[in-house]
């Protein structure tokens, strides 16, 4: 199983608490993850991918492995480590200010 920690915002949105697990035969790549967390948690939908071009929000990073994923093409592997079950995909809120 791939392991996924998400945003306490995300989190709240999704009415789930701790880590989600996806079943990796719906994917090894950051955007098949990112659209099996979509399809377990409909209320996700559009939150970390923008709708229509599947596009990482902008103030959202991926890491996994102390690897800031964020602008690896979204098809790519994820690292086999994640692919285990040994580490998690996190996915971040990025925070802004001033």
């Amino acid at each position: 199983m791939i392991r996924v920690i998400l945003p306490a915002h995300l989190k709240v949105l999704a009415n789930v608490t701790g880590e989600v697990e996806i079943d990796p035969k719906d994917g090894v790549s950051i955007s098949a993850v990112i659209e099996a967390v979509e399809r377990r948690f409909p209320a996700l939908r559009g939150t970390i991918l923008r709708y229509g071009v599947r596009e990482r929000r902008p103030m959202v990073r991926f890491f996994a492995c102390n690897t800031d994923l964020s602008h690896e093409d979204p098809k790519s592997t994820l690292p086999e480590a994640v692919l285990n079950g040994e580490e998690p995909l996190l996915i971040i809120g990025a925070i802004a200010g001033g």
